[in-house]
């Protein structure tokens, strides 16, 4: 890209030609203020709090969507004249305040108690630009009822002030594009179609909408008090399980830098607000790909439901079954790390310990909204009558439980998962970064079919946050195409070329959200001025590497909590018990 010169602020600076006067600013060390923007995604100049001075405009431009203009010949003496661009002049700080105030005008002001006070992008900008009068302009608030018919959010539209940075991640990433602009003019407002509740439409629960919303029109079902009423009952024995994606969400929680790994302090912290036990979901990471790896290998040799397709993210089994329940068979029938480790808690462990199912309280950390979702269905639970998750949390709902028992979590001592579920693999570790779980389940599966260990655990063909990546490998004679796709969009095309013939796999794996579990919508929220010129995926996935690179064990199949768990109870993978436990199926869902 050609640099040219341009002139900001009253000073000379060289920046690329063609991007927008937001990036050359940026690029410069000058920020703008947004509202809607979101880097390739939500490019429509609509919340006007961008707006900056151009000379030779005929008004003040939206700085997200202007392009850098190369310099103009003067006609008089056939000077160059650099493009002039002023961010903070009296004019654009009084349009900026005043379009604050106007959006504050219909937007209910409840600060105080509301869930995203301290990372609200309007109540900073209302902070910066010294918004004195919240009251400067009375509108008429319209009424909007508040939507929780959805198994894991809440929608509030009083606190809407439609960016539609929603709906563009809605149809863009997420391909359901279930929520839009409804009505018109003073009375426009982002629902469904024809009014429905999200929870009749076709959501798949992923909470990418919440993690770009810029208030809380959007978050998720907080659940923290439930786990407080239950860690208070002296008849409950409270366990906890924590993804591998939290460990590199959780410290952004306590301003830490993004992709911190807090695993110990996470330990620790969990320790101290009186669980009865503190296990990592990396141990039935490892089950499940014990599981899966065998699952694989039987398919392969038989030919039957190839590909076989990831169960690991709800948000893409439900996208499945409501958009493309012809390839259910193609799925695995393993649950989810969460749903395993629900499993074995209310089976194996209870038995180990003594104590009634019934009595046993699981609680998930994940990184996911959908976790949600996925322990509402009740339908193939290990134990009759009982859920396999009382309560999936939020990598967010957990820090606020943490700031809520006044523990503080920086200064925190590293401390231990329990036994019999504390150890897991770095394979486990790297579920939480797209191409995580093909890498762990090849793995052990090539060391399965060759009989001996893998000179080289990485298979760096299937990481990083493109959207849809491929490899082929020989494994004894053997050749494997494999494919990894992360956010909906991409699943889609993907499928669809599988369908149409155009490719061929043998395994897929699919994680709904963008770049996987480490960009979960139950993750840290980032604001958009860093989620735009950071890739926080990038940065989350990897701390996760670092740590599979750093832990002892990196191969689900050597892990001796898992060879211990076969041999005492479940005797093989695969095995009937197993099945009983450890899988599941799924269910055709309507599209409309």
């Amino acid at each position: 890209m050609a640099m040219v010169p341009v002139k900001i602020n009253g000073k000379n600076y060289n920046v690329e030609q063609g991007i927008s006067i937001l990036e050359a600013c940026r690029s410069v060390g000058i920020d703008i203020p947004t509202l809607c923007y979101l880097k390739d995604i939500n490019e429509i100049g609509a919340c006007r709090i961008c707006l900056c001075e151009v000379k030779g405009a005929r008004s003040l431009v939206a700085a997200c969507v202007y392009p850098i203009d190369p310099p103009r010949k003067d006609r008089v003496t056939g000077e160059l004249i650099p493009m002039e661009i002023v961010t903070n002049s009296e004019t654009v700080i009084k349009s900026r305040k005043m379009t604050l105030e106007l959006i504050l005008s219909t937007h209910n002001k409840s600060c105080l108690s509301c869930v995203r006070s301290g990372s609200c992008e309007l109540q900073k900008l209302c902070h910066e630009y010294g918004i004195e009068d919240e009251n400067a302009f009375v509108g008429e608030n319209p009424p909007f009822e508040i939507d929780t018919t959805a198994t894991h959010m809440i929608r509030d539209n009083t606190k809407c002030i439609l960016c539609r940075r929603c709906t563009a991640v809605c149809s863009k990433l997420q391909h359901v594009g279930v929520i839009g602009p409804n009505d018109r003019g003073f009375n426009t407002h982002i629902g469904c179609a024809f009014e429905a509740d999200l929870g009749e439409v076709t959501c798949i629960s992923c909470g990418q909408c919440i993690n770009v919303c810029p208030t809380a029109a959007l978050h998720e079902k907080d659940e923290t008090q439930k786990v407080f009423d239950a860690l208070a009952d002296p008849k409950k024995h409270v366990i906890i399980q924590t993804a591998p994606s939290v460990r590199v969400g959780l410290g952004e929680c306590f301003g830490m830098p993004i992709g911190s790994i807090v695993t110990g302090k996470m330990v620790a912290a969990c320790k101290m607000l009186g669980f009865d036990g503190v296990f990592d979901t990396n141990f039935t990471a490892d089950l499940t790909i014990m599981e899966e790896a065998t699952e694989f290998l039987e398919r392969y040799t038989k030919k039957e439901n190839l590909p076989l397709i990831t169960s690991c993210s709800p948000g893409w089994i439900k996208f499945c079954e409501h958009y493309h329940h012809d390839m259910i068979p193609h799925l695995s029938s393993c649950k989810s790390p969460q749903g395993m480790f629900g499993a074995i808690a209310k089976t194996y462990y209870a038995e180990k310990i003594g104590v009634d199912p019934k009595d046993i309280f699981s609680v998930s950390v994940m990184p996911c909204t959908a976790k949600k979702f996925e322990a509402s269905r009740h339908d193939h639970t290990a134990v009759e009558g009982l859920a396999d998750i009382d309560v999936a949390l939020t990598t967010r709902e957990l820090g606020r439980m943490i700031q809520r028992a006044g523990i503080r979590f920086t200064e925190l001592p590293d401390a231990e998962f329990d036994s019999p579920f504390g150890l897991g693999s770095g394979a486990g570790t790297i579920f939480g970064a797209t191409g995580g779980v093909m890498e762990a389940a090849l793995r052990t599966a090539a060391e399965i079919v060759t009989g001996k260990p893998l000179e080289k655990l990485e298979f760096t063909d299937v990481r990083g946050v493109a959207g849809i990546k491929e490899a082929t490998y020989e494994l004894a004679g053997n050749v494997i195409k494999v494919a990894v796709a992360s956010g909906l969009e991409n699943a889609d095309r993907l499928l669809r070329m599988v369908k149409s013939g155009e490719k061929y796999y043998d395994f897929i794996e699919i994680m709904a959200c963008p770049g996987g579990c480490v960009n979960g919508g139950g993750q840290p929220i980032v604001p958009a001025s860093v989620r735009n010129f950071v890739d926080v995926r990038a940065v989350r996935a990897a701390a996760l590497y670092q740590d599979d690179r750093n832990l002892p064990v990196r191969k689900s199949h050597e892990n001796p909590d898992i060879k211990s768990i076969y041999a005492e109870y479940f005797e093989k993978p695969g095995s009937h018990k197993a099945h009983e436990i450890l899988h599941t199926a799924y269910t055709k869902r309507p599209k409309y």
